[in-house]
């Protein structure tokens, strides 16, 4: 969705540079040039610190995650990076971070985050490394969106009242491995006045709007437990933000009932700076029904009596398959 053609690429919270991958992979299938990008990034974990270090390097891509492991939040090794991209999945709820250390650090611009929970610490983070005309796409758990508890409320409203949130996206459930937690898509733009990203080519003026897009109906069941998007359901995605930021090339935008909405930043105070899409798109157009209710229903009737004639069916099969081992004696 930001797109990372040229610039400076960071991630404070790497772990094995899944998303730096990414962003070269993206590159090269469009044609463009890696060696435009500069890569930064952190990780707290020593061992993965070294599998992220081993993943880049057998791929041939350069990258600064600096000298050695380090917490971003305590030990920040890029203390003076602006950068033109940010891509992260940081811990969602982190509730043993420290922040009662880092009470008045200068990141904290828009309010101190709670000491139970690092989702506004990282929000904040990754603003304080922004560049001017710098974007951000991470991933939190739902909770960000309406949470009022510890201050986080207060933090939220003053991003939105900055003029900082460009876009909202509710993920469907059971997309990740490694929690169940709902989770939702932040896209933070430092400057929606149309001056475009390093690389890239100007934009609509965005001023005063944030884009929600409810995706909680997408995807498929791969497994019993797990759901992914596909490929086409990402380009929608991908395409009605690109339309309504006014990339050249794109189509012109239109809310989608139930889908997407371009929302006011008067609308949102209205909702009490809550962001979560389903309050903004509303539901999806109902189709169009002709069928005349009686003929409707003496229809879902007879396919109603059609299975369970079906089951009955199955359940005789099953019992007379299961009768030779069904005996009265205990043995």
């Amino acid at each position: 969705m930001i797109e990372p053609f040229e610039g400076r690429v960071y991630d404070p919270c790497c772990g094995s540079s899944g998303m730096f991958v990414q962003s070269e992979e993206f590159i090269r299938a469009h044609g463009g040039r890696v060696d435009r990008i500069s890569i930064y990034g952190q990780e707290s974990n020593p061992t993965t610190w070294r599998l992220a270090k081993m993943n880049l390097a057998i791929r041939g891509i350069e990258a600064n995650l600096g000298p050695h492991a380090a917490d971003s939040f305590h030990q920040d090794l890029h203390p003076d990076l602006k950068a033109d991209f940010i891509l992260a999945n940081p811990p969602f709820n982190m509730s043993d971070w420290g922040g009662d250390q880092l009470r008045e650090d200068v990141r904290w611009r828009f309010g101190v985050p709670p000491a139970g929970n690092a989702n506004f610490a990282w929000v904040q983070h990754m603003i304080h490394h922004l560049s001017p005309t710098g974007i951000a796409g991470f991933v939190l758990a739902n909770g960000s969106l309406s949470s009022n508890q510890s201050g986080e409320g207060e933090i939220r409203r003053n991003i939105v009242e900055a003029d900082l949130v460009d876009c909202i996206v509710a993920l469907p459930p059971q997309l990740f491995y490694g929690t169940a937690i709902p989770a939702c898509l932040w896209f933070i733009a430092r400057d929606k006045s149309g001056k475009p990203t390093r690389g890239g080519k100007p934009l609509r003026d965005r001023r005063g709007e944030t884009l929600f897009i409810d995706a909680r109906r997408m995807g498929v069941m791969v497994t019993r437990v797990h759901r992914e998007l596909t490929d086409e359901e990402i380009r929608r995605i991908a395409d009605t933000y690109h339309a309504w930021r006014g990339q050249v090339g794109s189509p012109e935008y239109e809310d989608v009932p139930g889908f997407c909405r371009s929302a006011t930043l008067e609308e949102i105070r209205e909702h009490d700076y809550i962001l979560t899409p389903g309050r903004y798109v509303g539901a999806p157009e109902a189709e169009e029904d002709d069928e005349p209710f009686g003929q409707k229903l003496k229809r879902l009737v007879a396919e109603l009596d059609g299975q369970l004639a079906e089951s009955a069916r199955l359940q005789r099969k099953v019992r007379a398959v299961i009768a030779p081992f069904v005996t009265d004696d205990p043995e």
